[in-house]
């Protein structure tokens, strides 16, 4: 496993690190995954409020007991579980995300997160409050560095300008190229690392059949298959040069995966050569790059 730095945070993250998102209900199971992860080198582990309603920080918490200071732990707050558990709501401010923290860190069992991220936003938050929150925590030692979770440009360039952000989460992929225009190269300059989720496009770039995904139809969508592919071969799965794909770009921190199973976390933490300059320009010719449209 190699390690990269976050930003300007001073943490050094595996370049593949756990989506724990896709954990199930079993203790025992997460705790032999999560500690099989360990073993193979990943040290950074994301979750968040949200899954589960608080069981998945639970049982994160309980599988890294005893381990707290072999891993950085990341989690997310922002969104708000109705009282009748229908669902939640949207609630950036600083008063809701004081108290969330240390909901997280009664979850997680812990005293300290070591990533607190916003769990989204929109250019009409008020922003200076959430930051104010973030801050404060800081502050109090109970997070020592946070990020937002954002695939907006407005938002992302307005926590660029006026927050401390060590980094900040997106979907990114050889199938959502969109972060490459603008957001990458923003975030690069000011050392704000970045954390990319959705490296594998829902599988698509690895086993799924083709089917229209984001502003792609089908057929480019099977074009950047057929790419993944002709790069790929015994010394790397699709997979792994999906992934590889995400994190060729030199702002990339690490590739967060969701990982369900043994054998994914093993391809997905396996050694594999990088793509070189031939294969990483074969990629990128194979589809166009889109901007966001919405957002800007």
């Amino acid at each position: 496993m190699e390690y990269r730095q976050l930003g300007r945070s001073g943490l050094r993250v595996s370049e593949v690190s756990f989506g724990c998102m896709s954990l199930g209900q079993d203790h025992a199971a997460n705790e032999k995954i999560i500690h099989r992860a360990l073993a193979l080198g990943i040290n950074l582990f994301d979750t968040a409020d949200l899954y589960d309603k608080g069981f998945n920080e639970e049982t994160v918490g309980k599988a890294l007991k005893g381990r707290r200071h072999d891993v950085i732990l990341a989690t997310k707050a922002g969104n708000r579980w109705r009282a009748d558990g229908s669902g939640w709501d949207w609630d950036p401010r600083g008063e809701y995300i004081l108290a969330a923290a240390e909901a997280s860190l009664r979850r997680l069992g812990t005293d300290y997160i070591d990533l607190f991220q916003l769990h989204g936003g929109t250019i009409d938050d008020p922003i200076d409050d959430t930051i104010a929150a973030f801050e404060k925590l800081k502050a109090q030692g109970k997070i020592r560095h946070y990020g937002i979770s954002s695939i907006r440009p407005n938002v992302i360039r307005e926590y660029v300008r006026r927050s401390n952000i060590v980094s900040v989460m997106m979907q990114y992929s050889l199938l959502d190229r969109r972060p490459e225009v603008t957001c990458l190269p923003l975030l690069e300059h000011h050392g704000i690392g970045v954390l990319a989720r959705g490296s594998l496009a829902k599988g698509l770039l690895a086993d799924k059949p083709a089917e229209p995904y984001l502003l792609y139809g089908a057929a480019q969508v099977q074009a950047a298959k057929d790419a993944i592919g002709a790069v790929s071969g015994p010394q790397r799965s699709a997979a792994q040069s999906a992934i590889r794909y995400t994190l060729t770009h030199p702002a990339l921190s690490s590739a967060v995966v969701g990982i369900r199973t043994p054998a994914q976390l093993e391809e997905a933490a396996a050694t594999v050569p990088h793509l070189n300059e031939q294969e990483y320009e074969q990629l990128t010719a194979s589809i166009p790059i889109r901007d966001y449209e919405q957002h800007q």
